[in-house]
Formats: C-alpha cells, structure tokens, sequence
C-alpha cells in the first residue's frame, strides 16, 4: 500500500480515535483562550490560529462548511432553521417583504440558507469581486478581516431601496463592528424601520453586547437579534502577541512552505507550493510532480435562467427553477462518481457557496447512504495547520487565485480536504474562474489529486446582469449562409454564421498588408491576403500528404468527437471557429453521423485575435441553442492564442449580454501546444487542410471585420470564391479521411478510452517555448512567433516570413514547409530542442525592403 493510500485509507479509524476531542483544545492549552456559554458552543465551533496581524485566533465552525467538511444536510439544515426562527420573528406579513443580506465570503451561502427558510425573500450577497458594468449600491468595511472591502452589486438598484425589513447574516457575531458598518452605510441611503441580524454563534464581550442597542436607538430603527448559541471567547493578555509567536515558530521547524502543512504531533507527507522556487511557466510555478488521481469534468447542465448565487441578487422564482433542476444535476454527478466511491467531498470555491451546498444536498439524497457526502469550500483566510486532534484544521492545500482577482494574485486554500479519506472530490467553481490558472500544474484540481483519486470539476455559469441601457438590437438575425450559395460544402455541412462580402474588393498584396499590420495601420482581419495559387508540385504534396496522413487523421476526428459526446453533451452543436475550425467540424459531424447515427447541428463563426468573438453570432446561438450544449472547434493550437481570445470574449459577452452558458474550451485535433483538454492527439503533424486556404476550406475566405462593412448588428464577414471552382479540393480532404473511419473505429475506441482516463491538464509548455524563441531571436513580440506545422504553414502562405525553426529530424511532416520556404528565399534552420515540428517566424521589422532573409523582396 502507498503512503498516501495507507495515511488516507485509515481516514475513518482516526475519526474514530479522535471522536470525543474538542477541536478547540490544542488551542486552548497553548494560549489560554477558552469558550463560555451554551452548552451547544463546543459542538459548533473549535478553534485555530490566525496567519493575521490583527486577530490571534480563528472561531472555526463545525456547521458552516467552510473549514471543515460536513454533512450537507446539516449545513442547510442550520441555515433554514435560522431562516425560519427570522419568518416567525418578523410575522408573515413583515417576512414577506424582507430582503436578506449575506456576508462575503464566508456566509454567502448560510445567508441563502436563511432566505430559503424565511420564504419569498429575494437575497444579495456581499462580494469583493468587481463586475464590469455593474453599478455599486454600497459597501463596507471589515475590520478584523484578512481581505477587507465589501461590494454591493444589485442587478436591481431598487433591491435595497425597499423599506421592508432587511435581514443580516454572517456566521458570527463577534464585536458587532461589521454590522454597524454596514447598517450605517445602508441606512444612510436605504433607510428603514427594522433590522435582523443573525448568526449561527453571538460571540460578542459584555463590553460589545450593548452597543448594538445604543446604535439602533441612534439611527431609530428596530434591530434583533437570531443565532444559534451564544457565549463569549475568553482571552488572556497578550494573547495576539502569544499567538503570532506560536505561529511563527511552526511555520520555522517545518521543512519549508506545504502544501500540507506539517504536523505537530506526527510527520506527513508535503509538497512544495506556489512560495517554493520552482520552474515557471505562463500560468504559475509547476509542482514537483504530477498529481497521481485522475482530472475530469462533469456537465451539470446547469439552468442558464438561474444564476450562480447572490452576487446579484436570487429570488424566489430563480429558488423554484434551481429546485426543479437540482435532482438531475446531481443524477449528472453521482453517474460521474468512480465505481465503489465510499466517501466524496463536494468542494465550493470561496464566494461560491450555495450552488455547491445544493448539489451536495441533492447528491447526498441522490446516493442515499452508500455514500458519505460532505460539503466545504476553498477560501482566502489563511490558517496555520495542525495535524492533531484538538485543532481545527487538521491540513492545508495551498494553490494560486484563478479567477483574476481585483486585489491581485496570492494564495488561496483548501481546509481538512487532503487525509480526510475521500475516494472522489467534486470541486465547483464558476465559469469566471474556470481559466488557465485553474489547470495549471498547481492549480487547485491538480493540487486536489494529489491526495485523492479521483477529482471531478463542475462549472456553473457566472450570472452577468445586463447593462440597464443596453443598445436595442434587432429582434431577429439572418438565418446562416449555406452551400451552395456560400461555400462548397453541402447545406447540411455547416450553417455559416457570416456575411457574404463576396462583392467586396478586400485583397492586398501579402507586403503591403505586413508593412500596414506591424505599423499598426491596420489590423489583420480588415483585408485579406491574395489566395495563394499552388503550384502543380504543392498540388501533389498534398495529395501525397493526404494519403498519408488520412489514417492518422481520422483516428485524431474520431478521438476528439468521442471524448466531446462523452464529457461535453451527447447532442453537442458543433461551432467551428472560421475557417481553419470548419473542415474539422464537417469531419467531426461525420464521424458522429458514422459512429453513432447522430446529425449533429454545426455552425462557422469569426473570431479575431484582439478583437474577439461574433458577439452577433453568440447571440444567433444562444435564441436557437442551449449555450450549454455548443463546442467551439478548432483544428489546431499553436501556442494558444485562440485559446486565450476565446476565453475573455466569452467572459466580455457574459458581462454586456447576460447570457451565460458559453464553454470556452475548445475541441482541437491536435494540441502540441498542450493549451486545451479536449483534443484527439497532442502530436505536431501535418493537418494536410493547413497546406491551402480557401480551397480545402470549402472556398471560403478568412474573416473580415472592418467597421465600414460589419455594422453593429451584423455579422462578420466572408469571401466566397467561385472562382476557384476547378481548384477546389474540399471535397476530396474530407472523403479521403472519412473513407478510413472504418478501418480505425477500434484503434479510435482504444485511443479514447486512453484519453478520458488521463491527466489531460493544460501544461501550456508551447506558450513557454514561444516566449523563449521570442527573446532568443530578438523579436520580442510573441504575436510574429507561430508555433507549430499549420501556424509555419499560414505564416509561409499569408504573411512575410523571416525564417524557420524545424526541429532536427522533423521528417515528411514538412515537405512542404520547406518547398514553400524554398519558393520564398527563407531559410531553414535546424533546433535540437524544439517542442514543436517547426515554428515560422515573421520578419519582425518588415517594410516592402525587406520581405525575404536577404532583405529582398521575392514573388510568389
């Protein structure tokens, strides 16, 4: 047996062993610190030590689910008990108008909870996350806490304006100042007649326990009080003093910063954290090593009506529509759940607490006792750990902030989670921190399996209001372009989601538009270049490229489609990114048609690097499709660019639209750059497609976005060129590889099969790799940089070539790239430690002078 499953398989008999030990007592014992008051109290709350200046200890709850695992039933059930004690406080007359305020981030969902109890009130979280167009209602300051301003962010600015009663709620009561803070700040605009506070613990001194009382008598309103249990914390002098030199000198006799803090009774295992020196990379320092449990997600299929939780405010029409969708969310997730799994941890993320406490709940209920659920989130508090009974926080997972907070990056935490003898974790975040520093090598899943088998992650959409003066827009949008009226393809290949701009005189010579591009005269989507004419000679290293790598080309269409119909949706719209995406969406559609009978919708919208996605396009998808359901497919990553583009479009559109769902994953045939998890292949070959333009694309052109063509309310345009009819040789791309799909259905079963069981983490090893070519050759811009066979291929064909980068040995796979670079005057030069088959550059200070290595200009 391994030391991780020997420590982590006898989870149990340690609970057993440990059960009776207040988890205050190792605390107690050191600093004097001690609880009066109900007999409840020790039950609710144990105690931990502060990694904070202004507070020594931390009341650390036991029904919270926050720092400690706990039954979900339990958590809810205390919130709505707390709910129901406020609806028959304030009468049904007065409850029926209140509004409930919830605490960020620790009470954001046991507010919710008492909402749910206290009936038809609409609640508002708190939140120290900005929103972009999101006007402020309020705030407020917390003054004992690690993170300290509070946002008020309303989607309805007259949520607080009403003047019934407004219901407060944070897990503890403890000097009263952050409700006097915030009461002042809101009564000031908001004023009303009567408040509730509650809390699960009133932990106020004597000293602090009358001025709630004086301040109501100040401002002239009513305000109560509800909670749990009551008591207070006993604190010898110079216990802050004490505390941080308790601190401070556990954190010395470890080996170093953990990411499972060491004990202080018994060694465990540790790894190093994001404060260790270690080796870099686009998104954050890489572990020592690769996590050992597997990495995958789950769809939830969540209702894309309801949002996330009460940043914005959730009512109780948006409560019915969660209820009704809860029970088949959490079918998705225990489905999901390996085979045997015996205790599961469902994990929320900081402010994210309800959603993940109701599908706890749910799920628990779901498995019914065969399964131990438990529910806890990450958060931002950081907490010494100590592996002993008597202390709360038994260990600690530390990895870096993944949803760009406004406060800059820094650590974030996971309490109790590794040793706690879970055979799966289902971790959920919201779509705005489901970015590449959440897959990174120390992200928080990759952190998480490390000490557990098996790591499933859900996303809920991220709720995004829309813009109170929002532009009016047509009603309606034009139906998609189809072949073949616009492109080659049949009509039921691909709906093009375009403009057609065929009439549009859009060409400019290839230096002309370098020269434009570079100067910043123009940008890139704004012209296109002029078709590149093969030669007979290119023509037939196509073919002999094609019939080569049809094989293998079909195996990597197979692959991806597999691993999209079984982690994605089982009816997904395919939505190619134009145009190099479209052929490899006809090939995935087909493949989909041959493999599993399905007729799977498939569009071709634009995106433009720094410029983002077709918001029209989007808007089409999401009045005829579930959001939900789209794949954005591309055919390959460079050094992840796209990736990139797609992922802030996508948060932007949320933000102006309010229209969430959109997965900003995109689906690759092959991913050298290791940039995307959906993939069929992760090798650089040639993609024979990214040999020609237009004529293996069913003779459409790239994009085009220019201000005097796509209005407001348009889609992005396109060329169709019909007259390269007799050239055209899309026809023969996708029968050549769908004409091997029956001799690779086995091999594509075993590759997929291979493929959802792996660790298929972005490592964005490309991005790194760029970065360094970028300084080494003097370019220092990583946009004339283009990793890769197909991104080489499009630098040959599109723009002005400097040189190129094959990796020594690189056999067929660049035949063309080295007639092409021979055509062009450019040079080929031979890297041993090339991460990819070849990578272009472009001249990275071109004027018309200057086109080829020689600084001479060279025609085509």
């Amino acid at each position: 047996m391994t030391e991780r499953a020997h420590a982590e398989g006898h989870a149990g008999e340690r609970a057993d062993k440990d059960a009776g030990v207040w988890s205050g007592s190792w605390v107690a014992e050191r600093l004097g610190v001690g609880l009066n008051g109900d007999e409840a109290l020790t039950g609710l709350l144990g105690l931990a030590l502060r990694r904070n200046p202004k507070r020594a200890h931390l009341l650390v709850s036991n029904v919270l689910g926050k720092h400690v695992p706990q039954s979900p039933a339990v958590v809810y059930g205390h919130g709505v008990a707390l709910g129901r004690r406020v609806r028959d406080l304030l009468g049904a007359e007065e409850a029926a108008r209140a509004v409930v305020l919830g605490y960020a981030e620790t009470a954001t969902g046991l507010g919710h909870c008492v909402a749910d109890g206290l009936g038809p009130a609409p609640y508002l979280h708190s939140t120290r996350r900005p929103v972009a167009g999101v006007a402020r209602a309020g705030g407020f300051e917390e003054s004992h806490s690690h993170a300290t301003s509070h946002l008020l962010l309303p989607e309805d600015p007259a949520l607080l304006a009403k003047d019934g009663p407004l219901v407060l709620v944070d897990d503890e009561f403890s000097t009263g100042n952050t409700v006097l803070n915030t009461v002042r700040a809101l009564h000031e605009r908001y004023p009303r007649k009567r408040y509730v506070v509650v809390a699960l613990v009133d932990m106020r001194s004597p000293a602090d326990a009358g001025r709630l009382d004086d301040f109501a008598r100040e401002i002239g309103a009513r305000v109560d009080l509800v909670t749990t249990a009551s008591g207070t914390v006993r604190l010898p002098p110079g216990v802050l003093e004490k505390g941080q030199e308790l601190v401070a000198r556990h954190e010395a006799t470890a080996t170093g910063p953990t990411a499972t803090e060491p004990t202080a009774t018994e060694p465990t295992a540790t790894e190093p954290t994001a404060t260790e020196p270690t080796a870099t990379g686009p998104t954050g320092p890489a572990p020592a090593a690769a996590p050992a449990g597997s990495v995958e997600r789950v769809r939830l299929r969540w209702p894309h009506d309801v949002p996330d939780g009460g940043r914005h405010g959730f009512t109780a029409a948006h409560r019915a529509r969660l209820e009704a969708a809860l029970p088949a969310m959490a079918a998705r997730i225990a489905e999901a759940l390996p085979t045997g799994a015996r205790r599961v941890l469902v994990l929320g993320f900081e402010e994210l607490m309800y959603a993940p406490l109701r599908l706890a709940h749910a799920l628990e209920q779901t498995v019914g006792g065969d399964v131990d659920v438990r529910y806890s989130t990450t958060t931002r508090s950081p907490v010494l750990a100590v592996d002993d009974p008597g202390y709360a926080i038994r260990t600690r997972l530390v990895f870096p902030a993944h949803d760009d907070p406004a406060d800059g990056p820094g650590e974030r935490y996971a309490y109790n989670v590794a040793g706690g003898g879970f055979d799966a974790v289902v971790a959920v975040v919201d779509s705005a921190a489901d970015t590449p520093a959440l897959h990174a090598p120390d992200g928080l899943p990759a952190r998480l399996a490390a000490h557990v088998p098996h790591v499933l992650l859900a996303v809920v959409p991220s709720y995004v209001p829309r813009p109170p003066h929002d532009t009016e827009r047509p009603s309606m949008l034009p139906e998609p372009l189809r072949g073949p009226d616009f492109s080659s393809y049949a009509p039921d290949e691909v709906g093009w989601l375009l403009q057609d701009l065929s009439d549009v005189t859009l060409e400019a010579p290839t230096e002309e538009r370098e020269e434009a591009i570079q100067r910043g005269g123009a940008h890139y989507a704004e012209s296109l270049p002029v078709e590149y004419q093969p030669s007979e000679q290119y023509q037939d290293l196509f073919h002999a490229a094609l019939e080569t790598s049809a094989a293998r080309l079909a195996r990597a269409v197979g692959a991806v489609t597999e691993i999209v119909l079984a982690e994605r949706s089982p009816r997904p719209v395919l939505v190619s990114l134009a145009r190099a995406g479209t052929p490899v969406g006809v090939l995935m559609r087909r493949w989909a048609q041959f493999r599993h009978g399905l007729d799977l919708p498939h569009y071709a919208v634009s995106i433009v690097r720094g410029r983002g996605i077709d918001a029209n396009a989007l808007r089409w998808l999401a009045d005829h499709h579930d959001p939900a359901d789209v794949v954005f497919v591309d055919g390959w990553t460079g050094k992840g660019a796209i990736t990139r583009e797609l992922a802030a479009a996508l948060r932007e559109f949320e933000a102006t639209d309010g229209i969430t769902g959109f997965d900003p994953e995109i689906a690759v045939l092959a991913d050298p750059g290791s940039c995307v998890r959906t993939y069929g292949t992760r090798d650089d070959f040639l993609i024979p497609s990214a040999c020609l333009n237009s004529t293996v694309s069913g003779l459409i052109s790239r994009t085009v976005l220019r201000a005097d063509l796509v209005g407001p309310h348009d889609f992005h345009g396109a060329k169709f060129y019909r007259e390269l009819a007799d050239a055209d040789l899309s026809p023969d791309f996708l029968d050549a590889v769908c004409a091997r799909f029956p001799d690779v259905t086995d091999t594509v079963d075993a590759q997929a099969k291979d493929l959802l069981s792996a660790d298929r983490t972005p490592t964005w090893e490309g991005w790194a790799a760029v970065e360094r070519i970028s300084e080494e050759y003097g370019i220092h811009d990583v946009n004339l940089v283009k990793p890769g066979v197909g991104e080489t291929t499009r630098v040959m064909l599109r723009r002005v070539p400097w040189k190129v980068l094959a990796r020594a040995g690189a056999g067929a796979d660049l035949d063309h790239v080295r007639l092409l670079a021979e055509q062009r005057g450019v040079p080929v030069e031979e890297v041993a430690d090339l991460p990819y088959t070849c990578v272009g550059l472009i001249h990275p200070q071109y004027t018309r002078g200057a086109t080829g290595a020689d600084g001479k200009a060279v025609t085509l």
